[in-house]
């Protein structure tokens, strides 16, 4: 399956699973409910932003976009992924290159490997409210300048930044060379409120 047919069969899974409608995502996300409907025929190409605000609207983080859309596979999904197997998206608009490094079993870590050209930059809302997503960006080789709300960070090869998905998120590449980072996720559950007791 080719990463286009990927993104396509994993946004309209994840609709659905939420019982949304078009015209409901097209609301909670801000994107037209005819380009979702283009992406899930797999007629047009998302941008990193428009998927974004997708997984915004849908209460997931925009990697879920990536796995595999093995659900109702007859056997379960192997916890090993060779490195010919891992699928590659490039961002129409950034033209940075996405490589998702996890299996595709199910599992709370996702770990992605990225190539950011020199000079390109990405602004992405990242405000998911529904799922408590954590996500630290190790760069491996060249320059990030992270703007994470109000405070940007500058990195250098070896850094390593933490960070929650709960606010708007700008990449941007400030060198004459690309970059290359490893991007660990990590989804965990919101605790859980605790019982209000009733006065007798």
């Amino acid at each position: 399956m080719d990463i286009h047919t990927r993104i396509a069969h994993r946004l309209r899974e994840l609709r659905d699973a939420r019982g949304y409608s078009l015209e409901a995502l097209a609301e909670r996300s801000g994107v037209s409910r005819s380009n979702i409907s283009l992406i899930e025929r797999g007629q047009s190409s998302p941008t990193a932003a428009v998927l974004d605000k997708l997984a915004i609207g849908l209460g997931v983080a925009l990697a879920s976009f990536f796995d595999d859309a093995s659900a109702h596979a007859a056997e379960p999904p192997s916890p090993l992924i060779r490195a010919a197997d891992q699928p590659l998206w490039q961002d129409p608009a950034s033209g940075y290159v996405r490589r998702r490094l996890s299996p595709p079993a199910p599992a709370p870590l996702q770990l992605v490997e990225v190539v950011f050209p020199a000079g390109r930059r990405v602004a992405l809302d990242s405000a998911v409210h529904e799922t408590d997503i954590h996500q630290q960006v190790w760069l491996i080789e060249g320059a990030m300048d992270l703007s994470v709300g109000e405070t940007t960070w500058h990195l250098q090869a070896g850094d390593c930044l933490a960070m929650r998905l709960n606010q708007p998120i700008v990449f941007h590449n400030p060198s004459r060379h690309d970059a290359r980072y490893l991007v660990a996720l990590a989804t965990l559950p919101f605790p859980s409120p605790a019982p209000t007791r009733r006065t007798p």
